[in-house]
């Protein structure tokens, strides 16, 4: 899976996940994590609401896979297939 389906399925699981802890469960750097993070943030796939001094994300289960072979179906089947 790519970082970027790691970072999904983890905010899924735990919305309120620090970036150093998001880095952590996918194994990335901090700063590759933020890049993943804004990524999914411009793409519209996670939204960010500020709580205080920390971010909460909401994902978007709607939004289709990016990747042309699975364009069909929505992030929020992946993430059931997942769910742990």
């Amino acid at each position: 899976m790519t970082s970027h389906g790691v970072i999904l399925v983890a905010l899924a699981r735990m919305p309120d996940s620090t970036v150093r802890e998001l880095a952590a469960r996918a194994g990335l750097t901090e700063r590759q994590a933020h890049r993943v993070l804004a990524d999914l943030v411009d793409g519209g796939y996670v939204e960010r609401d500020r709580v205080g001094r920390r971010n909460r994300y909401r994902v978007d289960r709607t939004k289709p896979l990016r990747h042309p072979s699975v364009r069909d179906h929505p992030v929020g089947e992946l993430l059931e297939v997942l769910r742990g």
